[in-house]
């Protein structure tokens, strides 16, 4: 029966969409990843890279700040922009002296963290990392439908189809990265450098308008002081609102991220992502501060309210109402621009999030290393979340700054653990006091706006089930990446190598003459061996039993004057002998072999031992890791269990 092509067509599907299964993670490149050979760049225009995210957020910030907080906008953003210079800022700029690859403040929580605890938090941090990050790309299309549904040169027809639009633009975001993205710092210095630009254009205009026509401040401060009486109750009440202006606090994880990407050796990398930081915090503080006045002062208050002119693009509608439509039209192309890179910055964190964290935990499956498969995850998480929001730039605020605010207060504590754990008690109570500001946001942002922390509960929920799963199925699965051994235990296996290379797997105990005496005439019993001339007793000691993949490390050691011993950590026992049985096989030519005992106990409790503590049914999973590992019969190691 021939074989016609449409045969072929699902394993060409398959092919696609697992093109590069077997690279690192690290390999992937977006944003946040350049190839190594690509070469780096100076500080500000890495600042550009990162500044398409945080930059970006003028599309839509002043018209939230004004929606959260009304006539005191100016005031709680003053509020949001000392938490970015006296807070924010100190603690990335500290994250990146200790992060200096881009791995950022998840990357020094896993550092500080250990054991299951320091797992199971990272992987909620990853949930609130993918609702900061998914809720950028669909709050950053729904902010740039609105810029194209208020755009007057556009035909009506537009009006009332801000889902489908929304949709579309993810949609297309996705097919890029099906495609192939490969980012450029040169676009991102253009799409920074023409949209500051046009900001500006449109705030220097408002402000003059406010300098010169009295009326407009008269007339915000007369509504100031009837809403809401004297300046400590304005304050007090800007205090309160501030948690709903976070949004304006997004961009610093990625600031950090772009490091690998500043020209220099390590010392000149974290100066320049420290120039990186403070330079843009400055300008950011700069742009909040002033677009907060003069779209307060100018725009009508009911025009920031759903189904406004100025709601969710404030600056926007100024471009249009002062400056005319044309260069509001221009105005609208650079933000839509500047929004749909931000959104495909995201994306790229979470193809680069998703698989540095994951599969090094062995909590993800096999598929989650390729690109397109998890374009198609992410982009299917977008559209849900769009249809549920409705592609409404006000009802995913609260999502995004949950996301946002959970990752900087994450980014506060690890910097405060750090400090802790070197004794140096000033910055332990500088940055403790951060970290309680930012806990007390994150707190009353969720009080005020669950939505966030219900999508990020689902999505850790998710990350939960899926990594369980994972580590489940890949329990059977070798863990270790490299091994070397030192010269006495290369000694040891050239010299029992000439005849037979026997291992002992041995649970190292007191380690005294009587343990090895006593465990050698077990084995020569019950294997019915004549001697214990070639027999070299294996130690594996846990480290830690949550991590996956691993290093080993052989020690060689020659105990009470005549038992040799190599000794290894790792995560797993089994693991770990497997690898090294397939080493010796690989370095010296010989199929080694390896005596076990029987596990005393429940079969199933000791196989939950091993999942948990990387111990416990160690013969019978050594054998299957082998098994799996070396497909021939004739070239496995022996394994005899006694």
């Amino acid at each position: 029966m021939a074989v016609t092509e449409s045969d072929h067509a699902p394993e060409k599907v398959r092919d696609w969409l697992l093109k590069g299964l077997t690279d690192r993670s690290q390999q992937h490149q977006g944003p946040h990843a350049q190839p190594q050979e690509e070469k780096p760049h100076s500080w500000w225009k890495v600042m550009c890279l990162t500044g398409v995210d945080y930059f970006s957020t003028l599309g839509y910030q002043p018209g939230i700040a004004a929606l959260a907080a009304g006539v005191l906008s100016p005031i709680a953003t003053l509020v949001l922009v000392l938490v970015t210079v006296f807070g924010a800022l100190p603690v990335y700029r500290r994250v990146a002296a200790e992060s200096p690859n881009g791995e950022g403040s998840i990357a020094m929580l896993v550092k500080l963290l250990s054991f299951w605890k320091g797992k199971l938090f990272v992987l909620v941090l990853l949930g609130f990392a993918a609702t900061d990050f998914i809720i950028t790309i669909t709050l950053s299309a729904a902010d740039a439908t609105a810029h194209i549904d208020e755009n007057p040169f556009l035909p009506s027809s537009f009006s009332g189809h801000e889902v489908l639009i929304t949709l579309l633009l993810i949609a297309l975001l996705g097919a890029v990265f099906l495609k192939g993205f490969t980012e450029a710092i040169g676009i991102a210095v253009g799409l920074v450098g023409v949209y500051l630009f046009l900001n500006v254009i449109v705030v220097g205009d408002g402000l003059w308008r406010v300098l010169t026509h009295p009326t407009f401040v008269g007339d915000w401060t007369d509504a100031l002081t009837a809403q809401h009486g004297n300046p400590v109750m304005m304050v007090g009440i800007a205090l309160l609102v501030f948690p709903k202006l976070a949004l304006g606090l997004s961009g610093f994880e990625t600031g950090v991220a772009v490091m690998p990407h500043i020209k220099g050796n390590l010392p000149a990398r974290i100066h320049g992502a420290k120039q990186l930081l403070t330079v843009s915090a400055g300008i950011m503080s700069v742009f909040l501060i002033s677009s907060s006045v003069v779209t307060t002062v100018l725009i009508p208050q009911d025009e920031f309210k759903a189904g406004g002119e100025a709601n969710g693009r404030a600056l926007a509608y100024l471009a249009h109402q002062n400056l005319g439509s044309v260069f509001g039209t221009i105005y609208d192309v650079s933000t839509i621009a500047i929004l749909w890179f931000a959104g495909a910055s995201a994306m790229a964190g979470l193809l680069n999030l998703v698989p540095r964290y994951l599969p090094k935990f062995g909590m993800a499956p096999s598929w989650a290393r390729a690109v397109r498969p998890m374009v198609l995850v992410f982009t299917g998480t977008a559209f849900l979340i769009t249809i549920v929001f409705k592609a409404s730039v006000d009802a995913q605020g609260g999502a995004y700054a949950t996301g946002v605010l959970v990752l900087i207060t994450s980014a506060a504590t690890a910097v405060t653990l750090s400090a802790w754990r070197r004794q140096q008690r000033g910055r332990t109570i500088a940055f403790g006091i951060i970290a309680l500001i930012f806990v007390y946001t994150t707190i009353a942002n969720v009080v005020e706006r669950p939505d966030g922390v219900k999508i990020a509960a689902c999505f850790i929920a998710a990350i939960l089930v899926v990594s369980f799963l994972s580590r489940l199925y890949r329990a059977f699965e070798l863990r270790v990446t490299t091994i070397d051994a030192d010269e006495v235990a290369q000694g040891f296996l050239r010299e029992c190598g000439r005849r037979q290379i026997r291992l002992v797997a041995n649970e190292p105990d007191s380690r005294d003459s009587r343990e090895y005496s006593d465990k050698i005439a077990q084995i020569l019993a019950d294997n019915d061996m004549a001697d214990d001339r070639d027999v070299i007793f294996v130690e594996v000691t846990i480290s830690d039993a949550s991590d996956f993949e691993t290093d080993l490390h052989v020690r060689g050691e020659v105990l009470h004057h005549r038992y040799r011993v190599l000794s290894l950590e790792s995560s797993s026992v089994p693991s770990a002998i497997a690898a090294l049985l397939l080493w010796i096989r690989d370095t010296t030519g010989k199929r080694p072999h390896i005596y076990f005992e029987w596990t005393e106990g429940n079969p199933v409790a000791n196989f939950a031992r091993y999942l948990i503590f990387g111990q416990g049914e160690v013969a019978p999973v050594t054998r299957e890791m082998i098994r799996q590992a070396e497909p021939q019969r004739s070239r496995r190691p022996h394994v005899h269990v006694g």
